[in-house]
């Protein structure tokens, strides 16, 4: 195993807790920062009152989708969250309470009216898994469609599209449960909450994170996962997402769903048994009012438009984050001077955190001894 460190982290997102959680295993002493209260959500009622930082991880619905982000990203970008996919269970299983993740394939839907839209957006996935990136990495290599017999066998609980499309090997996976996990999980470490990390700088002999109150806090090395917080060093943009989440016992879904609709890419998630997650995959802004009245019924109208049982859904929130974009909306790893830079993951950070996150701490060498595959045997806690 590699020599422990101190090792400071600006942002206790997604990126922070993974790393975290991961140092810590292999024997580092973490400090990470945030300006967050703690580290659990905030409320949306009482974020609507003034803006209260949260993470954006707890707002993502955890689509692990690297077929369906062919239409968005780089075949070489998309791709890499094949190896998330195989990571994503070893960790849920080695985290306290073991949060779920589900992998039984998704399913694109299109009404009538957007089959040209449909027919759009596959050549874009076909024309990302020609492409020799895309060969290389992914185990799939073309998306299926079914008729109207295949797709009630599937999902019983959808009714109405005119056509659907299997993606085989993607998922979704419960954030909330593994943000917090993750947190808990992180043995040892130290979390400094309500602080905000003004700069990280690095330096030959070590790294250093200067603080909103003037302190400075030096270690072994830095890291910096601050996303948009990240400005102005980066120059990263904000992308509105926007999510609700509905209460509807019994609902029967059991896949994630995209369905094409004019204005969006429409999302629909199972988190449980009960809750299913509705949401937009962007908006070019970075208003972090509370979602419209025009978004919030245009999403319910399409997801109740697929899936009838929401018709007796309450609505238990509606929730709004940013997501870091960097001008190429392609994700930053830059390892130098013993500091360590991950950010823009843009929409794709459940897909990718896993996957950067091995790809750093191989780089830097910080656990060195501990295999992705020994994931699978660390116990839980």
């Amino acid at each position: 195993m590699s020599a422990s460190r101190t090792i400071g982290i600006a942002g206790a997102g997604l990126l922070g807790r993974l790393l975290a959680w991961r140092l810590s295993l292999a024997g580092h002493r973490v400090s990470v920062f945030d300006p967050a209260a703690s580290e659990q959500p905030v409320p949306r009622s009482q974020a609507q009152e003034r803006y209260l930082p949260t993470a954006t991880g707890f707002t993502a619905a955890g689509m692990l989708s690297p077929i369906s982000e062919l239409d968005n990203a780089e075949p070489s970008v998309a791709a890499l969250g094949w190896q998330s996919l195989a990571l994503w269970p070893r960790i849920a299983a080695a985290l306290p309470g073991t949060p779920n993740v589900t992998v039984r394939g998704s399913l694109l839907l299109a009404h009538r009216s957007d089959l040209g839209a449909a027919q759009r957006v596959l050549d874009r996935l076909r024309a990302g898994m020609a492409t020799p990136e895309w060969r290389r990495l992914s185990p799939v290599d073309s998306v299926q469609p079914i008729d109207a017999a295949a797709l009630r066998d599937l999902e019983p609980a959808i009714q109405g599209p005119a056509q659907a499309w299997l993606l085989p090997g993607e998922g979704f996976i419960d954030t909330v449960g593994v943000m917090l996990a993750l947190q808990a999980g992180a043995k040892d470490v130290d979390w400094h909450w309500n602080q905000t990390v003004q700069a990280v700088t690095g330096g030959a002999q070590g790294g250093s994170l200067r603080l909103a109150d003037g302190r400075t806090q030096v270690f072994d090395a830095v890291v910096d996962v601050r996303g948009v917080g990240a400005r102005p060093d980066r120059p990263v943009r904000g992308v509105r997402g926007e999510v609700l989440w509905l209460d509807c016992p019994g609902h029967g879904l059991t896949r994630s769903v995209r369905l094409l609709h004019p204005r969006h890419r429409v999302y629909i998630v199972p988190r449980s048994e009960r809750d299913v997650l509705v949401g937009a995959s962007e908006i070019e802004s970075e208003d972090r009012s509370p979602v419209s009245l025009r978004t919030a019924t245009e999403l319910m109208a399409a997801a109740h438009s697929v899936l009838p049982a929401l018709a007796e859904a309450r609505i238990l929130k509606l929730d709004v984050n940013l997501r870091p974009a960097l001008p190429d909306n392609n994700p930053l790893l830059e390892w130098q001077d013993r500091r360590l830079t991950i950010n823009g993951l843009f929409r794709h950070g459940w897909l990718l955190a896993p996957a950067l996150v091995d790809q750093a701490l191989r780089q830097t060498g910080w656990c060195d001894g501990l295999a992705p595959a020994a994931l699978a045997e660390v116990p839980s806690a």
